[in-house]
């Protein structure tokens, strides 16, 4: 991590528990070598007793990322970094309109069987991401459901999840598995404008459809 990183990151993290009225002994390990450990395990897709043993112990960063993630410090680190990215294009920080869609993911065996579902149409047994992302490609809300759950019935979590964290976004586009009932109720009871995006007959092979594509790369991105 380099410095103008750790200065935009570092403010961002929750403040020590012995900076608290809690208190409590300072911290043994310092956080941007916690955060390096943290970003070379996600980056390297290892697990957590395999990471170098140049950083902390594993446990110690594990229960750290354990901690920092009940306090949400996660998501502010997200939506700062997503927000410095939309001003870098030219943005306003908050979107007026998202792109939605869901993939199924196969279930490790560790996944609990009350958590995951059987998608029949990918013949896949695990769970399911829901996401809206805007005009760049970058996510403004998740919902993870179980498999079995139709993208449809998702879109609901996933569309009141979006209204919650922006009131500024007014149109949402959708493929074709999100027409009927979804589209009136988004309106009615969301304020927002579901446009739904059909691939034509006319189209032969692979074919780039308006704003669906944008959604479709980020699944791409995402581990």
């Amino acid at each position: 991590m380099t410095d103008a990183q750790w200065a935009l990151v570092g403010p961002l993290l929750p403040p020590p528990g012995n900076a608290t009225d809690k208190g409590g002994r300072p911290e043994k390990h310092p956080r941007r070598l916690v955060l390096d450990a943290m970003f070379c395990l996600a980056r390297g897709g290892i697990a957590w007793r395999q990471m170098p043993s140049d950083f902390p112990p594993a446990m110690t960063v594990y229960d750290i990322f354990r901690r920092w993630v009940k306090t949400g410090a996660w998501q502010r680190v997200h939506d700062a970094l997503r927000d410095r990215v939309r001003a870098r294009a030219g943005r306003r920080p908050l979107p007026t309109a998202a792109v939605i869609d869901a993939q199924t993911v196969r279930g490790a065996d560790t996944v609990p069987a009350a958590s995951a579902g059987y998608d029949a149409g990918k013949k896949t047994r695990g769970r399911k991401r829901h996401i809206a992302v805007d005009t760049l490609g970058l996510l403004l809300a998740v919902v993870v459901t179980a498999a079995d759950i139709q993208d449809r019935d998702g879109a609901h979590r996933l569309l009141t999840a979006l209204r919650a964290r922006f009131s500024t976004v007014a149109r949402v586009w959708a493929d074709g598995g999100y027409t009927g009932r979804l589209v009136a109720w988004a309106g009615q009871v969301l304020a927002l404008t579901v446009e739904i995006v059909k691939r034509t007959d006319k189209t032969a092979g692979f074919g780039l459809l308006p704003r669906r594509w944008v959604v479709e790369r980020t699944f791409g991105w995402i581990v």
